[in-house]
């Protein structure tokens, strides 16, 4: 995140809204914040330039913003929540706020980091870290669509999709370029691997390798081929990335098995990148594949 320049904002008026509360010393001309007389500003909140604040929203102490943001009415940033640039976040939305948590200690320092270019739609929910010192992170160009929660500690990547009402638990790890179907619901600690595509209503508590198409619990159905294609991944990518998948599911070998099979083979980047997630394993274990599935042409 890059800010240009911060300003410290404490807004007044606010009982009777006459005059519109104004950032105390600025100019408005200079610095183009758009702030609703009804918006709640802390007096240590820092933002950025050229950002719209809606009608009663809440910017709370420690929350920093940055510049040519538009944070819509109603929606809450609470406790330490750092905001890139070019981020809408939606009616209603609340970002920082306690995980749900039972180990938590309220008074501990943590918070949420979010990047540059997202849309956190409607009512979307993210909770701030549950130990000392620890953040839910979210990267670039997301976009979050209505009702999605990240649990605590979660960290998603860049250029992701996440439809209506997805449910991530505390510590999920999600990479880029994935497309998670409405409803979704993934157990804490899991993993989702790069690019996948995840049916709506599903549920899952195992990890999901990269490339896979999501098809029922805890089940994959092939490879995302189609969006491979549509973000530039060539046939010969593809194909290794399919062998991998097939070296997995469909060898006959165990995990252990495959994993030291595949280091004997040349992998391209996307096929490496299907085996270093397959061999670092988890307690959460890996999804297995719905029989007699189509893998997925190139």
């Amino acid at each position: 995140m890059i800010i240009s320049k911060i300003y410290r904002v404490d807004l007044v008026g606010r009982d009777d809204y006459i005059p519109p509360a104004k950032p105390r010393g600025i100019d408005p001309a200079d610095t183009n914040l758009k702030i609703h007389p009804t918006a709640i500003v802390g007096s240590s909140a820092r933002l950025g330039e050229n950002l719209e604040i809606g009608p009663y929203a809440i910017v709370e102490d420690g929350v920093t913003v940055g510049s040519d943001c538009v944070i819509q009415a109603h929606s809450v940033l609470t406790n330490k929540v750092t905001i890139g640039d070019r981020n809408v976040i939606g009616y209603g939305a609340v970002i920082g706020s306690p995980p749900q948590d039972l180990a938590h200690n309220d008074s501990i320092s943590s918070g949420v980091v979010i990047g540059n270019d997202n849309v956190f739609r409607e009512y979307v929910t993210i909770h701030r870290g549950s130990k000392e010192g620890t953040s839910t992170r979210v990267g670039h160009g997301n976009l979050l669509m209505a009702g999605v929660h990240l649990g605590h500690n979660v960290s998603i990547g860049d250029r992701n999709i996440f439809a209506n009402n997805c449910l991530l638990a505390g510590y999920v790890d999600a990479a880029d370029d994935i497309v998670l179907g409405g409803a979704s619901v993934f157990h804490q600690f899991l993993r989702i691997g790069a690019m996948c595509m995840i049916r709506g209503g599903t549920a899952w508590s195992k990890d999901i390798p990269p490339f896979t198409v999501g098809a029922i619990i805890n089940r994959v159905c092939g490879i995302n081929a189609i969006g491979m294609k549509r973000k530039g991944i060539g046939t010969e990518n593809r194909a290794n990335v399919k062998r991998a998948y097939k070296l997995l599911y469909r060898s006959g070998l165990n995990v252990t098995q495959a994993i030291d099979a595949g280091q004997s083979e040349d992998w391209t980047r996307e096929g490496k990148m299907f085996m270093d997630f397959v061999g670092r394993r988890t307690k959460r274990g890996l999804c297995a594949a719905q029989s007699e599935e189509p893998i997925g042409t190139h």
